[in-house]
């Protein structure tokens, strides 16, 4: 699967992050979430789109009118990608630029997305 294919998967995702209509995030969702894709971040770990439609839901419900927006461009190597993203809150202020990096399945839809929110933390 070439980089632009795979930069059109991931930028469904970030968009089912973004649609605030269930039956559309689901849409979304089906195009670029495997079955029974893994998803991990400081504060969930679940696998199913089913899961993952109503982790966004519930994150949406606790920040209304915010949105995902991506800070970098998608790295791609092999099924491999990463991408830097922030939230932004409905007042227009910006939360801190988060990473993701995640796998791509042989259908071509993420089987796997690990975040980590803010910058990396400093050597020791």
């Amino acid at each position: 699967m070439g980089h632009d294919a795979i930069a059109d998967v991931v930028t469904a995702y970030m968009a089912a992050w973004n649609e605030p209509d269930s039956t559309r995030r689901q849409a979304l969702l089906a195009q670029c979430w495997s079955d029974d894709g893994v998803y991990v971040d400081p504060s969930v770990s679940l696998a199913g789109r089913d899961a993952l439609a109503g982790h966004i839901a519930k994150v949406q419900a606790h920040r209304p009118g915010a949105r995902l927006e991506f800070m970098s461009g998608i790295d791609v190597h092999h099924d491999v990608l990463r991408f830097l993203w922030r939230l932004v809150r409905a007042d227009g202020s910006c939360g801190d630029t988060s990473i993701d990096f995640g796998q791509v399945g042989a259908d071509g839809r993420l089987v796997k997305i690990v975040g980590f929110f803010g910058a990396a933390p400093a050597p020791r």
